[in-house]
């Protein structure tokens, strides 16, 4: 990477445009950037930075970086921009950078936000410029991988800052640490250790899982091979996880458990056949005395209803009889209600008339139906002959309406053009209003966008460090959980293996607790036991042991759940503690912020954000606002031409109205006659016809239903004599409705079913048979069928639990097999990775150094590092000093980066915290460059032609100056150029290219000179 020229306008303390040209700076190979203090050197070299990330080094990166950037003595419409021409990877690029800024209104007063913008352009071989994007993020993109270093590294191997080498000369292994980390990116090595302890602790708690799984089917075992509430002949050996040998003595007891387990099988088979048998037995007599005694209770329940038959055979008889005349008067029914239904009629037609006449003059009273339908066709034809005249009222009444109209319409019209003609007069104010109010919200908005970029990186920082002080005290709280853990843990070892061997001294009382007289002893073999061993005091038996066992199990779980938490609760602490410093540089120096101080910046930011969302709000409505008044104004425009055409209009119309108004009235004086109008005289003639025509049909209608009335009583008398009754209402007595006549019917037939079964059962021959027996004696039977039922549920019952004991512990035993067998690659495959964890954590004690994975990379970039530094210091010191890299472990720091200097004069190696302030300078320096000369090769090798050494010159006496600068001048052999910032008068004279910041009132300004 070279640079050739840079340009500044309105950056830092430059007020206006500054030009650099590097080209002719590098050519002399060393040149000079000086200045008094504060005139801007630095921020020439933050100009470059700014060029190709975007953003400046260290801590002059903030929040509000477009405003920090910007010069105050730059004019208020000079924007602020930064141009860069390099080449890299053999191409010439130019970068322009511009940060937001507050400009100037074009209307009003004020200022609003301009957005940050960046522009990338590749020199062409014609020699002109091909843009290649105009978006922040694809240029950050492409410049990253062109100079295959971060901003970081950047900072770090060009602009050589010498202080942050200085410190890390007299840091300790940790703080040298973070930075290699951070300029090497070994996160990989970092998650690698992670991922091996995580990997450890998963295969251990598999481990621990298959030992207690193990264990667990062997006491399953032991409770399933219990019978009668006992335990087995053969005890389960005392075993703990990790015993070994546990396998097998689990399969051996497992073995002889099923054996004794089939025998008490065999047995319970037996006794089951046994009960079986005799139960078969009582059920037969059971079966046969409940026979005999339900034939007998059949006998005496069939006497019993027969009996009640015959008491109610009277009303039997009575109930048939009333059935058969309700089915004679069946015929009668169809009679009945023809009759019924032409009385309803007749009445309702006779009241229909008589309500029809009530409204008629006395003239129609005698009238009958034909008198009084040709009165109504007269009417009729006389309200026919008025249609004309009523249309000719109708229009009359509407030409009287239409002038109404008119005048109504001329009279809105003249308040229409008065009005749009005053609001016409302010249309120019109020467009202009409108327009800066649109202006001003669309300027509000730009700033609230600006606002809201700010905002959530900023709270970001706020949670972050909110959970960080949190996690603090669950961190601090977790630590103590965790030793609490660990201590009841060890306490509850200790009290199992306390137990364990207080039961194992007692283990004969124990066993001689199942000793019976005349059954062998599971030990001897001995079938007297004369001197049985007796239980002391404090006897610990085997629950007491399998309690302690679990206790001590679950102490365990408890101390690995809360040491996995506080490494959680660590990890998570660290993750919020980096967030909320708020990168690699605030976390390079060292910069905490609290709660308070990210608060208060979020607050500021977010009422600022406030007050401009508020301004903005405001942009649709201004723009509805002016969008309205426009069609308004269309509107009004429009209106006063269609109010003039309507009042020619209008004046046509009246004309015709007048003439045709005339004619009207001529015509309806003739037709309304004595009424005061042809409605009146209409409405006259159409109730008289209405009244006249519904009389004469209530007239006919009452005539005819009459008539059916008649002939209806004359069939309903020949229907009832046909069918044997004397009269039509001995007929409409004997009817019974549909729900009597069902009743009825099924009473009957059900005293006939009744009648039938009764004589079916006294006929049968076993019944009559068993009613001739002694009475059966059931309970007897049922008793003792219950008996041998119980002897046989009792005997399923021991077979039952016989076999599944059998097949509990078949299940249990072939289970603990597959078990033990898998448990074997599990060990191994814990094994294997303890090891490599424990290798790589630097815990392990082949690991001799106790060197973590990620330590040992960044000691063998660190040794990279010393061997490039040693090269150039040892030419500075005329030989005498030397970079070493060391191994050796500092106290309860990190081993592998620790750094030593060789003096060859004294032949000792020491500390480099032991340099003096000028040896610090050359060691540092030399440092910075081997560190440069490594990164670069790390980073793939890109060529970095121009490189920045920033002050500590003044340290050096007049022979150890010349051979710092013989070593920078030795750079030109690989074709670099360095640039030294430096207040040194002596350099002034030494190197002839120089580049001067001058201070002034009205900025800063640079001057070059020398060079070609």
């Amino acid at each position: 990477m070279r640079l050739h020229r840079l340009r500044i306008t309105a950056f830092g303390p430059f007020g206006t445009t500054q030009d650099v040209d590097f080209d002719a700076l590098s050519a002399a190979g060393i040149f000079l950037l000086h200045g008094p203090t504060g005139a801007g050197k630095t921020s020439v070299l933050d100009a470059v930075c700014y060029a190709l990330y975007g953003s400046v080094p260290g801590a002059r990166q903030g929040s509000g970086q477009g405003m920090t950037l910007r010069s105050d003595h730059a004019p208020q419409g000079t924007r602020t921009e930064v141009c860069l021409e390099l080449t890299v990877a053999e191409r010439r690029l130019e970068i322009t950078r511009q940060p937001p800024w507050e400009r100037p209104k074009k209307r009003g007063i004020g200022t609003t936000t301009e957005k940050a913008q960046s522009w990338l352009r590749e020199s062409t071989p014609e020699g002109g410029w091909k843009d290649l994007s105009r978006s922040h993020q694809e240029i950050g993109e492409e410049i990253a991988q062109l100079l295959g270093m971060s901003k970081e590294q950047f900072c770090q191997v060009v602009l050589l800052p010498q202080g942050d080498f200085a410190r890390f000369l007299r840091a300790d292994a940790e703080a040298r640490g973070k930075l290699l980390g951070r300029l090497f990116d070994t996160r990989r090595f970092a998650a690698v250790e992670q991922r091996l302890a995580e990997q450890r602790r998963t295969t251990e708690a598999e481990v621990k899982e298959g030992d207690a799984a193990l264990l667990a089917d062997a006491h399953r075992m032991q409770q399933a091979a219990a019978y009668g509430g006992r335990d087995t002949e053969t005890p389960l050996p005392a075993l703990t996880p990790g015993d070994p040998g546990l396998a097998t003595e689990v399969l051996t007891w497992a073995a002889v458990a099923r054996t004794g387990a089939r025998e008490r099988l065999t047995i319970a088979q037996c006794a089951l056949a046994a009960a079986e048998s005799a139960q078969a037995a009582a059920d037969r007599r059971l079966a046969d005395a409940a026979e005999l005694d339900r034939l007998q209770g059949r006998f005496a329940e069939a006497r019993e209803r027969a009996a009640r038959l015959h008491a109610r055979e009277a009303e039997q008889r009575e109930r048939e009889h009333r059935l058969e005349r309700a089915r004679k008067a069946e015929a009668v029914a169809p009679a009945l209600g023809l009759r019924e239904a032409a009385e309803t009629e007749h009445r309702r037609a006779a009241r229909e008339e008589e309500r029809a006449r009530a409204h008629l003059p006395e003239t129609f009273e005698a009238a009958g139906a034909a008198g009084l339908a040709a009165a109504a066709r007269k009417a009729a034809e006389e309200l026919g002959g008025l249609a004309s005249a009523r249309r000719a009222e109708q229009r009359l009444a509407d030409i009287t309406a239409e002038r109404a109209a008119l005048d109504r319409q001329e009279r809105a019209d003249d308040d229409l053009s008065q009005d749009a003609s005053a609001w016409l007069d302010g249309w120019e104010a109020t467009r202009t209003a409108l327009q800066d109010r649109v202006e001003s919200a669309q300027e509000a908005a730009t700033h609230a966008e600006r606002l809201a970029g700010r905002l959530e990186p900023a709270q970001t920082r706020l949670d972050a460090a909110r959970r960080r002080d949190r996690l603090a005290q669950d961190a601090a709280a977790a630590y103590e959980r965790a030793l609490t853990a660990r201590e009841h843990a060890t306490a509850a070892h200790e009290h199992w293996l306390a137990l364990k061997e207080q039961r194992l001294a007692g283990i004969a009382a124990e066993l001689a607790a199942h000793l019976t007289d005349g059954e062998p002893c599971a030990v001897c073999g001995a079938t007297e036991h004369p001197a049985p061993a007796r239980k002391t005091a404090g006897h610990v038996d085997r629950g007491a042991e399998e309690e302690a066992l679990a206790a001590h199990r679950a102490a365990l779980e408890s101390r690995t759940a809360a040491e996995r938490v506080l490494g959680d609760v660590q990890a998570s602490l660290a993750a919020a503690t980096e967030t909320a410093r708020g990168g690699a540089d605030e976390a390079l120096t060292g910069d905490e912020p609290t709660v308070e101080e990210l608060a208060a910046r979020v607050e500021g930011l977010r009422r600022e954000y406030a007050e401009a969302r508020d301004r903005a709000s405001a942009l649709h409505a201004a723009r509805e606002a002016l969008a309205q008044a426009e069609r308004e104004y269309d509107h009004r425009v429009a209106g006063q031409q269609e109010v003039a055409r309507r009042a020619a209009s209008r004046a046509t119309l009246r004309e015709a109205l007048d003439r045709e108004q005339e004619s009207l009235s001529a015509e309806l004086a003739h037709a309304r006659g004595t009424t005061g109008s042809v409605a009146d005289r209409a409405a006259q003639l159409e109730r008289q016809t209405a009244l006249l025509t519904e009389a004469a049909d209530a007239a006919r209608a009452a005539a005819d239903t009459a008539e059916r009335l008649k002939a209806a009583d004359a069939r309903l008398a020949d229907a009832a004599f046909r069918v044997g009754f004397d009269t039509p209402e001995a007929a409409a007595a004997a009817l019974l409705d549909d729900a009597r006549y069902r009743e009825l019917q099924h009473r009957i037939d059900d005293w006939r079913h009744e009648e039938s079964a009764v004589r079916s059962v006294l006929a049968e021959p076993d019944t009559a048979a068993a009613a001739q027996r002694p009475p059966a004696d059931l309970p007897g039977a049922r008793a003792a069928a219950e008996a041998a039922g119980r002897r046989l549920r009792a005997a399923a019952s021991a077979l039952d639990a016989a076999a599944g004991r059998c097949a509990e512990l078949d299940r249990l035993s072939a289970r603990t097999v597959a078990g033990a067998r898998g448990l074997a690659p599990l060990r191994a495959a814990y094994d294997r990775v303890a090891r490599l964890a424990g290798l790589a954590a630097g815990t392990s004690a082949d690991n001799e150094r106790r060197m973590r994975l990620e330590s040992y990379v960044l000691a063998a970039r660190l040794e990279q590092v010393a061997a490039a530094a040693t090269v150039r210091l040892r030419q500075m010191s005329s030989g005498r000093y030397t970079l070493v890299h060391s191994d050796d472990r500092t106290g309860r720091g990190r081993s592998g980066l620790g750094l030593h200097v060789v003096d060859a004069w004294t032949g000792r190696e020491r500390d480099t915290a032991t340099l003096s302030g000028g040896e610090t300078f050359f060691a540092s320096l030399a440092l910075a460059l081997g560190l440069a000369d490594v990164v670069t090769d790390e980073a793939g090798g890109v060529r970095l032609d121009t490189l920045f050494i920033d002050e500590g010159f003044g340290s050096l006496d007049d022979q150890t100056l010349d051979e710092v600068l013989d070593v920078l001048d030795s750079l030109r052999e690989r074709d670099r150029s360095v640039g030294i910032v430096s207040h040194v008068a002596d350099l002034r004279r030494r190197v002839h290219a120089q580049l001067e910041v001058v201070k002034g009132r009205g900025g800063s300004t640079v001057r070059q000179r020398g060079g070609v």
